[in-house]
């Protein structure tokens, strides 16, 4: 039982020698650890709110051009382009070339541009490019779009079946 009283009193003894000496060393650490998860908790809700507000512009847009209010809903869409949000800016990329909002072909190339240098997923850098294809076919610039068919077999993108499918015709 001595010894054990002994062992207790000693490893008290070697904590507060080691909190003595390294005192600032541990309060420095602890408040770059508590800056960091301030920090990080506020990035976090950050991004989130900008999502959602993203996510509800989306939304108003697509109120607007359902009430045949063309010009609006485009302004929106082509602000959530440019906010370069990975889910919603290229819905509304599609929506803008599905619905005829904007018929200037190198405005919509760039819009093409802006989505691919964003950081996206392998698979959804594919479906950008394969979508940037399509377009380019049907507005009759069918060879860059072939390449870019091409583009996507030789990457062995999990496309590559469709992408064969389309050089075909």
């Amino acid at each position: 039982m001595d010894q054990s009283l002994e062992n207790k009193f000693s490893f008290k003894i070697k904590v507060t020698n080691f909190y003595n000496l390294h005192k600032n060393k541990i309060y420095v650490f602890s408040s770059i650890l508590i800056l960091a998860l301030i920090l990080f908790t506020y990035i976090k809700l950050d991004n989130e709110r900008k999502n959602i507000k993203v996510a509800e512009n989306y939304i108003k847009a697509g109120i607007y051009l359902s009430s045949d209010n063309k010009d609006n809903a485009k302004d929106i869409y082509e602000e959530i382009i440019l906010s370069k949000n990975n889910f919603y800016s290229i819905l509304a990329l599609n929506t803008i070339i599905e619905k005829n909002l904007i018929s200037d072909k190198k405005k919509i190339l760039d819009y093409f541009s802006i989505i691919e240098n964003s950081n996206l997923t392998n698979e959804a850098e594919d479906i950008i490019i394969l979508k940037k294809a399509l377009y380019l076919i049907k507005e009759t610039d069918i060879q860059k779009g072939k390449n870019l068919l091409e583009g996507l077999i030789d990457k062995n993108s999990h496309l590559k079946s469709i992408a064969e499918e389309l050089l075909k015709k």
